[in-house]
């Protein structure tokens, strides 16, 4: 690195050409300084690089592995195998030349209905980032970068270039920042990605806030932030707030230079913007200069079907229909089975290097199967031939795998989704077919939930998401019983929209979209609520069996525990449980939700044994965020830690006692009477001025009563005067006069 220039070598006009690409998909070139041109390229799920880096369109790629996408993988609740994809993903940017792949996306699902849902991980922040650090972790591991992305509240594709996204600074800390925090903190991800919406106002490309204060100031990020494509409306404002590059260029450097010239850009500023995007050119370097590398297109097929069997969650499995026996006689029906539906459109597009439907796979194995399309992929209506030919299948077999789904038309980047209904055809179709064969097994292929109000006319339904290119070999890896489905719900499902919470603010109006439902996103809200769900968060089933058990919960610090449980596989199955640990909160101050998840893992045991796992449960697992502190704050009081297997399956419920953080709020003429009485410093010195004032008046300053102590506690104190009159507001100045000698002591 030391043959590269400084950011002091470089002229005005080099410094600005360093803040914006030098094509749609490369960056850093500085040609005359010995800088480099870089290619970056899009993959949250896989390599997207343009054959034509000059160009933005985004059909004519280089072939790549198309692992499973962010929704499928976070399923599999498995950081170690979403690591192995992060490593694949990173040797082939080595093969293809590319320094930073656009990956992963940690934006919260909102609502079902958000058109890149299939690009993000979860509905909770927890599992999104504890997940999704993995892709960081194993493309990085092999000099390769990664930019964390949409940063931040990139919740909707509806007028997403410039709604203004309403969120309180609870909501955003506690749900849509965690993600990103954790990642940032843990793995150092080289780049992040501003995302294109306003947050309460503001563009995140021009948030210095967002960019600055928290990212780098509080979260220590050492990266560069680059804007999403076409995300920059002002380069000398975004640059300001900390932008180091603005994607794809604009050819408006005149404006960085003449800004710097008059000082609306201070030096020291664009010094420090350009010197990031040195050091991200120089620490791609040695990767980039590894010539004639070659990845095994075999392995890393390997490496997309295990994580596709992984995603896969049996939602339902009545008279244990899968697995199907090898010898029955199987109808296969649904174009799905035939044209796989393997993953989602927009920048995310990969040419993969091999496709594998469940026709091929069976083929491959050898196992016969009548098959009928069932319906199309497109919106035309239902065929009656299509319908007639699915059923004359039907009833002739064991069992019918019947594939189900959302066609690609029906969700991608750009777009969000108007209903959670499939397409009627396949309901149609499915009606008909459990009508001549009631030994139904549905396989769904969607990015997002879709509803399922027809489930009780299947007997197993098994939610496969889309499983990129090894998804066929993999089905037929469940299906058939070679490996046991694991996956559990990284989101809740329910039949009706209208329910989520955040329905009544969906999409926005008139430019701006209020989360009004704050921290009570997805199943905080459901299971808080109490509401019905149609399959909860962390759900999903197995053909092995589990027993968890033996859990203990031991104080390991003032704000810290540490949680034991045992699991036992029961069957005669290999097979894998998630265990998941959430903390409930006693009565707070704040309106929290009634459990949230703060800890998992994946245990995979061989029939009959038995595995002991410790999950470490640090302050923030007991903290929310104070908008009177801006802080996070732990109050004290017994905790109850919940050991279940999903949010509505509980085996076991602990309580320890968590310690408070001490955090004492300054009191002033605005904080009430009630919140004087409660606080350890103003209480006594209420007191204090209380008997001063009266022992001078010869008579009691407040009433003895009940009643009006109970009417005086809402009351600032610069309003005491309203009930109290001059005394009141003598208890005030004097209140305000003792605090301040007293806080001025301490």
């Amino acid at each position: 690195m030391s043959d590269y220039p400084s950011v002091n070598d470089l002229t005005l006009e080099e410094k600005a050409a360093l803040t914006s690409g030098t094509n749609p998909w490369s960056l850093g070139n500085v040609a005359d300084k010995g800088l480099p041109n870089y290619t970056i390229t899009d993959g949250p799920h896989g390599l997207r690089k343009a054959r034509n880096t000059e160009s933005m369109d985004v059909e004519e790629n280089v072939p790549a592995t198309c692992f499973p996408p962010a929704a499928s993988m976070a399923c599999s609740w498995n950081p170690e195998l979403v690591e192995r994809v992060g490593e694949a993903m990173g040797e082939e940017c080595i093969q293809e030349q590319v320094a930073v792949i656009l990956g992963p996306g940690v934006n919260i699902k909102r609502n079902p209905l958000g058109g890149r849902c299939f690009e993000y991980w979860s509905e909770d922040p927890y599992l999104a980032g504890h997940t999704a650090v993995g892709i960081v972790k194993g493309v990085q591991s092999k000099g390769v970068g990664t930019s964390l992305k949409h940063f931040a509240a990139n919740n909707q594709e509806t007028d997403r270039l410039r709604i203004s996204a309403t969120i309180s600074p609870r909501a955003l800390r506690e749900i849509y920042l965690p993600a990103f925090e954790y990642i940032v903190k843990t793995a150092q991800p080289w780049t992040v990605m501003c995302s294109y919406n306003k947050i309460n106002g503001v563009f995140s490309s021009q948030n210095r806030w967002l960019l600055t204060d928290v990212l780098r100031g509080e979260w220590g990020f050492k990266g560069i932030v680059m804007s999403d494509w076409g995300a920059v409306s002002d380069r000398v404002a975004a640059l300001n707030a900390g932008l180091n590059l603005e994607m794809p260029p604009s050819n408006t450097d005149d404006q960085i230079v003449a800004a710097a010239k008059d000082g609306r850009i201070p030096a020291a500023q664009l010094d420090k913007m350009a010197q990031g995007m040195i050091d991200l050119v120089a620490k791609a370097r040695p990767a980039m200069s590894r010539d004639g590398y070659r990845y095994d297109v075999d392995a890393h097929n390997e490496i997309a079907r295990q994580a596709a069997v992984e995603s896969m969650v049996l939602l339902k499995n009545e008279d244990a229909t899968l697995p199907v026996a090898k010898s029955a006689k199987i109808a296969v029906i649904g174009e799905f089975a035939r044209t796989p539906r393997y993953q989602g459109a927009g920048s995310s597009l990969i040419n993969p290097t091999k496709l594998t439907s469940f026709l091929d796979a069976i083929e491959e194995r050898g196992v016969a199967a009548d098959f009928a399309p069932g319906f199309t992929l497109d919106d035309a209506a239902q065929d009656p031939a299509l319908t007639e030919q699915a059923v004359t299948a039907a009833e002739q077999a064991d069992v019918v795998l019947l594939f189900l789904g959302l066609p690609a038309a029906y969700e991608s980047e750009g777009f969000d989704r108007n209903t959670l209904d499939i397409p009627a055809k396949q309901v149609e179709v499915l009606e008909a077919v459990a009508a001549a064969n009631p030994n139904v097994a549905v396989v769904l292929s969607n990015g997002s939930v879709v509803s399922l109000p027809w489930r009780g006319r299947a007997k197993t339904i098994l939610e496969t998401w889309l499983l990129g290119q090894a998804g066929g070999a993999a089905l037929a890896d469940v299906i058939f019983g070679d490996e046991a489905p694991s996956g559990k719900l990284a989101q809740t499902i329910i039949d009706d929209v209208n329910d989520d919470p955040s329905a009544m603010n969906w999409p926005g109006e008139e430019g701006h979209v209020d989360y009004g439902e704050g921290v009570f996103v997805g199943y905080r809200y459901y299971d808080t609520f109490r509401k019905q769900v149609t399959y909860p968060f962390g759900y999903g089933l197995s053909y092995a069996t589990f027993d968890v058990h033996d859990a203990t919960v031991a104080k390991t610090g003032p704000r810290d525990a540490e949680v034991t449980v045992t699991v036992t596989n029961t069957s005669d199955v290999a097979g894998a449980e998630i265990v998941q640990v959430y903390v409930a909160p006693p009565k707070a101050k704040v309106a929290r939700p009634v459990h949230e998840l703060k800890g998992f893992a994946k245990v995979s045991l061989a029939p009959g044994e038995s595995k002991s796992v410790t999950i470490a449960l640090d302050d923030r697992a007991f903290a929310y965020w104070s908008e009177r502190f801006d802080d996070w704050h732990v109050e004290g009081g017994t905790y109850t830690v919940e050991v279940g297997v999903s949010s509505r399956d509980i085996v076991s419920r602990l309580d320890v006692e968590i310690d408070d953080d001490g955090k004492i709020m300054n009191l002033d003429e605005w904080s009430t009477f009630g919140e004087w009485l409660d606080d350890p410093i103003g209480a006594p010195i209420l007191q204090h001025v209380l008997d001063d004032m009266g022992r001078e008046a010869g008579h009691p300053v407040i009433p003895d009563s009940a009643l009006m102590v109970m009417f005086l506690r809402s009351m600032p104190l610069n309003s005491l005067g309203v009930i109290l009159g001059e005394t009141g507001r003598q208890l005030a100045r004097n209140l305000a006069e003792s605090y301040r000698k007293v806080t001025a002591r301490r």
